[in-house]
Formats: C-alpha cells, sequence, structure tokens
C-alpha cells in the first residue's frame, strides 16, 4: 500500500484488493440475503460510489428519492429507511406516534397509544427475523388472528395501531384478495393497512392500488439497488414513518450511498421494458429445464411466481433410490464447493430443490447445470 499527502488528509492508495480472497456464488434461488441479495449494475455502484465521495444535504436527498419513487409507483408519497426490515418496524411505530415529537421520543414505551398490531397467522412469516419481532421493535404487540373473522373481532375490541399484511411466496394464500379484505376490515374500523410486500417491487403499480395505506418493498431484490427500504403510501403517515429515523429508528436511517443508489436503480428500470426482462428469464428457464430432464431420477416442474412478478421457477423432485443422494445431500454438496451455489431449500424436506434463475448470469448458466448435474451424480 502506498501513500500520499493531500492538504491536512493522509490519503492511502491501495495497489492490493481491499478484501480477501472470497469464494464466488452462482445465486440459483432468488434474492437471499445471506448470500448478497442482488448484483447492481455498475451504474448504481457508480452512483452509490460517487455519493461516498462528497457531502451533501441528507434531507434534501431523501425528498428527491421520495419524489421519484413516488412518481415510479402512483403513490401520494414515498420515503427510503436502511431495509425493508426496517421498514416494518418503522410502519409500526409511525402508526402508533404519528409525527408528535414526544411520542417519537417515547417510544418504545407505547404508554397511551394504541400499540396492538393485528395480522393473519399463516402470515407470520420470518425472512431471516421473524415478522413479529419486527413488530415487537418497535414496542408494538403483534396478535396474530387464525382467520379474518378473528381478526374483525380483534379490531373491535380497539387499541390497534395497524393491520399488518404480508404478500409473499413465503405466505401461502397471500396475494391481492387477502390483502383487500385486510384493507377493508382495517378501514372499517379506522385502521391504516401495512403491507409487507419485500419481493414485490415490480408490481409496485399494482400494490400502491391495492388498499394498503403504506407498501414496504426492499429496493436490493429485484430493483438492484444497495440495500434500502422502499416506503410507499399515504403522505401522512410516510412522514411519521420518516419521522421515527430521529426516535427508535436511529438505527435504521438510509445511507447517502443507499440513497443515490435507489435513484439510480429506478432511472434504469424506467430503460427497462418489463416485457423483454421476463422473456430473458423464461430463456434461462427453458434452457435449465431441457438440461435437467435428461438427468436420471429428475422430475422437473415449473410453477409461476404466485405473486404474478412475471417470471417462473423450476423444483427438480429428486428420487434419492435412482440418485443415491436426497435433495438435501445435493443442497449441501452445492454449498460446500467452490464455487458456492445456493439454491432454493424450502422443499427440500419433500425432495425438491428450487432454482429461480433471475440472479443466473446467461453465462454461468452452463456451469450451474454442469455443477448440478455433478452432485447428483455424488451418490
Amino acid at each position: 500500500m502506498r501513500a500520499h499527502n493531500s492538504g491536512i488528509f493522509f490519503m492511502p492508495s491501495f495497489t492490493t484488493p481491499v478484501l480477501p480472497d472470497l469464494k464466488r456464488v452462482i445465486n440459483a434461488w432468488g434474492t437471499p440475503t445471506p448470500y448478497g441479495v442482488s448484483r447492481s449494475d455498475p451504474a448504481v455502484a457508480e452512483a452509490g460510489s460517487l455519493m461516498l465521495q462528497r457531502h451533501v444535504v441528507l434531507a434534501d436527498l431523501q425528498a428527491l428519492a421520495g419524489r421519484e419513487l413516488a412518481a415510479w409507483s402512483g403513490a401520494e408519497s414515498a420515503c427510503v429507511t436502511h431495509c425493508s426490515a426496517a421498514a416494518i418496524t418503522l410502519a409500526v411505530a409511525a402508526c402508533m406516534a404519528g409525527t408528535d415529537a414526544a411520542r417519537v421520543a417515547q417510544l418504545p414505551d407505547n404508554t397511551g397509544m394504541p400499540n396492538r398490531v393485528l395480522l393473519l397467522a399463516a402470515q407470520q412469516v420470518n425472512y431471516g427475523q421473524a415478522i413479529t419481532q419486527a413488530v415487537r421493535l418497535a414496542g408494538a404487540h403483534p396478535v396474530p388472528c387464525p382467520a379474518l373473522a378473528d381478526l374483525a373481532a380483534d379490531l373491535a375490541r380497539g387499541g390497534v395501531a395497524c393491520v399488518l399484511a404480508v404478500e409473499s411466496h413465503l405466505a401461502v394464500g397471500s396475494g391481492p384478495a387477502v390483502t383487500g379484505e385486510l384493507a377493508a376490515l382495517a378501514h372499517a374500523a379506522g385502521v391504516p393497512l401495512v403491507l409487507d410486500a419485500a419481493a414485490q417491487d415490480w408490481r409496485a403499480r399494482e400494490l400502491v392500488t391495492g388498499g394498503a395505506d403504506l407498501v414496504l418493498l426492499s429496493g436490493q431484490k429485484y430493483l438492484r439497488s444497495p440495500t434500502a427500504g422502499l416506503v410507499l403510501g399515504r403522505a401522512d403517515l410516510v412522514a411519521a414513518l420518516d419521522a421515527q429515523h430521529g426516535g427508535v429508528g436511529r438505527a435504521m436511517k438510509p445511507t447517502k450511498e443507499a440513497l443515490a443508489g435507489v435513484l439510480a436503480a429506478l432511472r434504469l428500470r424506467a430503460d427497462m421494458p418489463r416485457d423483454a426482462w421476463c422473456a430473458a428469464q423464461q430463456r434461462k428457464l427453458d434452457a435449465m429445464a431441457a438440461a435437467a430432464r435428461g438427468w436420471p431420477g429428475v422430475t422437473v416442474e415449473r410453477t409461476p411466481d404466485p405473486q404474478g412478478n412475471g417470471f417462473a421457477r423450476l423444483w427438480l423432485k429428486v428420487d434419492a433410490a435412482v440418485t443415491g443422494i436426497s435433495a438435501g445431500g445435493v443442497i449441501g454438496l452445492l454449498r460446500a464447493g467452490d464455487p458456492v451455489v445456493v439454491v432454493a431449500p424450502h422443499r427440500a424436506a419433500q425432495g425438491s430443490i428450487g432454482l429461480e434463475l433471475t440472479a443466473v448470469h446467461g453465462e454461468e448458466l452452463p456451469e450451474l447445470c454442469a455443477l448440478l448435474a455433478t452432485a447428483l451424480n455424488a451418490g
């Protein structure tokens, strides 16, 4: 490492990589946080890098990001927080405290505030953190309800800060119909509906018209921005959520490089026709399915994304009696290799390996096929 002086600053100049050697990852899972979620476009990385090298009035940058997010999604207002998990906590806090400075400072002490958060028991997802814990971090009490009728009865008991809905392929049965029913119940009781739709950014315009008062998205998933929670919805609630960055959300505020990256990612998305993106995903899936159908002991099933995001997933059903290795065994071998290959493990106990190829580059596809075939033959 060399160094030079620039005025009063001592500026290091690195001639070797800052990071040690790390294993390469082929991500055939989708957008998993433990494996880096997504790969940003070079223009997004450059926007974040340039912002790291300057000062900025952060409130102005947040306001600009909010305006562009609102225009992109059709929402009344928008802002950015650190990630979608943070957005859940801050949305709940916003519904409890509003923009009242004393209440914002008081949380997580919920004295004198509505503090119950109702959600369907079937939507208690765990995305690396239980969603109920995200609620409790705000000082609220999550109340899982077995069915819509139970939720309606709990609304009548009062003291409800908000109803929380989830739309995710991890929440079986979730989707616009259920969200609409939850919105109707919440609004009849004068309570806002918060929708966690982290991986649904392709559906942003649809979601903001689906009855939710706040829609929470992950910027780093299919939008491929730096890590960021995108908050879309009612202007008063967006303002209340942003206010929590000066309270319980201080550790959840967005960084300047994330805000710059979100802006760059939004502009790239505007130049990306959805039909063309979906067609590219289809071609990759077709190639993988054709290869997998030739593997002994493997049955291929193609399933459209249940939330309507415009792509499908492959499920490889592994007959261990033929392959000599279980689906779980294959997944373990792939993760232990170099490069690391990650696939969806949710149905391993049922003998299936899940493949989502949205993050797989075309040149990685032959290598992925070869590594899967090798693992399947390892038994």
